[in-house]
């Protein structure tokens, strides 16, 4: 499984894999962009910035043959950055500028810097349900709600379409 071997290839890199969370079979997102995908999350170890870190999931998912030709188009391979401990880039104002941009414009429209932590982790079923599992307690620096909050926010319709493998 491609996610699996990601996992270890981390190991292989200047990150290691602390814990990951079991694996979930989640609707594609967007709606019919593709196939059903598979979700985890994991706790990363390892120096390095922020810009560094994304850079080395990009590098791994291009092992896997991920080409980044469509925003939100179909991938073998997506590594999320979702979070760095406390740090908010690139700043409070322009991660509540994306946080807050409406469907329409993020279907088209892409950072051109990392914003962290992601701006719409707190809407998203399929990565609040794998952090619940390994990092239930983590507190979103800028909104102060844990990861168990965030979740338990989200409609119950949305949570049951994340389901463990």
């Amino acid at each position: 499984m491609t996610l699996r071997a990601a996992l270890a290839r981390l190991d292989d890199s200047p990150l290691q894999v602390e814990s990951a969370s079991r694996f979930y079979e989640t609707p594609c997102f967007p709606v019919d962009a593709g196939p059903d995908y598979i979700n985890s999350a994991a706790v990363l170890s390892g120096s390095g910035n922020p810009d560094e870190i994304l850079e080395i999931l990009h590098r791994v998912e291009a092992e896997f043959g991920r080409e980044r030709d469509t925003r939100w188009g179909q991938r073998t391979l997506d590594l999320d950055l979702i979070a760095v401990g406390e740090i908010v880039l690139p700043d409070r104002e322009v991660f509540v500028t994306w946080r807050n941009l409406p469907l329409e414009q993020q279907i088209s429209a892409a950072p051109q810097q990392l914003i962290l932590p992601h701006p719409r982790m707190q809407d998203r079923a399929f990565v609040l349900v794998p952090l619940a599992e390994i990092v239930p307690d983590w507190c979103h620096p800028v909104s102060g709600l844990t990861v168990t909050e965030m979740l338990a926010n989200l409609p119950e319709d949305e949570k049951s379409l994340v389901n463990p493998v």
